[in-house]
């Protein structure tokens, strides 16, 4: 088997499991990030109802630039911008299978310094 076969099995397992463990609500959505070779993207869920309050990625902070760490952390503070205007303050933090380190980590550095709770 591949090695891209088997790391993308072991995320789908990874993020299984954690999604049996988290649930956003309207008061306290899932922060939910993805993050491909180029992009990063993220999103306030609330699961309950099914949709998506609040959005941000990196094409919204600078289409030209491929995905790192400084970038990723402004993707976090443009989201917590957004939820404020929205009043939205807490959330659950959702890595969706990523390793919290690098450009996941600096997501949810830039959003705790937006004023999200997590």
């Amino acid at each position: 088997m591949a090695t891209t076969a088997r790391k993308s099995q072991r995320r789908t397992r990874i993020r299984r499991s954690i999604r049996k463990k988290l649930a956003g609500t309207a008061e306290r959505p899932r922060l939910s990030v993805f993050r491909s070779n180029k992009y990063i993207y993220t999103q306030l869920i609330d699961d309950a109802s099914g949709h998506t309050l609040v959005s941000a990625s990196l094409k919204d902070i600078d289409a030209e630039k491929h995905i790192n760490q400084e970038l990723s952390k402004q993707v976090g503070v443009k989201l917590a911008e957004r939820a404020k205007e929205k009043g939205i303050d807490k959330a659950i933090f959702d890595r969706n299978g990523f390793l919290y380190h690098g450009n996941i980590k600096a997501v949810a550095e830039g959003a705790r310094e937006g004023g999200l709770q997590f």
